[in-house]
């Protein structure tokens, strides 16, 4: 018998008087190191942010840190989704969309936890959406050269080569197409139909690109620099770039078979 998924939901009474558009997506499973720095570096920004932790059970106590801040300091502007386990990280950002969309935010973000994506980098995302009108916003580490830093050369040429071969195989043009760093309009997110959304894993990112890019919207690629996270461990495996090489291939026959729902015009 399957194991059954409980999922909890710790959040402020006073949420649906928000302040803020825009919300950050950031799962996590052990970051007692980095999340309350990471929560504190994106509510400092002068936009403002507000946050959906999705915990997979961290027995680290992630979890309960989290909750303290919300006690403490962010009770309007910090949220939590508790879920009993690993579930993988595709559909860690399902369960936050899903939440994000139901709770009237148009501006919707994905980010690490552990640094790697720099906290500073949100309002260039935010303003390619909001203001240059794009509907997706990709922070991109190869758009302008490779721009990672503190990686294994080895990582970097098989994080660059996929993205060529995602590339090669699926026609998406875009230069970075594993990228987790991203800023999504509400409206692709209400398009994209999310329980199609399959690949769990770090296919799911190029999942999510493909079938934007299929359902008609715009896309950006703003050029930002990848620090390798300091604290913590890193969640990479081999399994996950196994579902990435042959999850591609798939992703590409499918859509011979699929109609996607299109951007409604204005």
């Amino acid at each position: 018998m399957p194991q059954k998924k409980n999922i909890s939901f710790a959040y402020s009474n006073t949420d649906l008087m928000k302040k803020s558009e825009s919300i950050v997506i950031i799962p996590t499973y052990n970051e007692k190191e980095n999340i309350e720095n990471i929560i504190r570096a994106v509510m400092a920004l002068e936009d403002h942010f507000n946050i959906l932790i999705i915990d997979d059970g961290s027995p680290d106590g992630t979890a309960a840190i989290v909750k303290g801040l919300i006690e403490t300091d962010f009770k309007d502007r910090l949220f939590i989704v508790e879920r009993s386990g690993k579930l993988g990280l595709g559909t860690a950002y399902i369960t936050g969309f899903k939440w994000c969309i139901e709770h009237g935010y148009d501006y919707i973000f994905e980010m690490d936890a552990d640094f790697s994506h720099a906290p500073a980098d949100l309002p260039r995302l935010l303003s390619a959406c909001r203001d240059e009108g794009y509907d997706v916003a990709i922070g991109s580490r190869y758009v302008s050269g490779v721009n990672v830093v503190n990686w294994p050369m080895g990582r970097v040429l098989m994080s660059y080569f996929a993205s060529k071969y995602v590339h090669i195989v699926t026609g998406l043009p875009i230069h970075d197409t594993t990228a987790g760093f991203k800023c999504y309009r509400r409206e692709v997110l209400e398009t994209i139909e999310l329980d199609k959304i399959h690949f769990k894993g770090y296919a799911f990112q190029i999942e999510m690109k493909f079938t934007a890019y299929k359902c008609g919207f715009k896309i950006k690629e703003v050029p930002v620099i990848f620090v390798n996270r300091e604290l913590g461990t890193s969640k990479m495996s081999g399994g996950i770039f196994s579902e990435a090489f042959f999850g591609v291939i798939r992703l590409k026959v499918s859509s011979w078979f699929r109609k996607f729902p299109q951007k409604k015009t204005a």
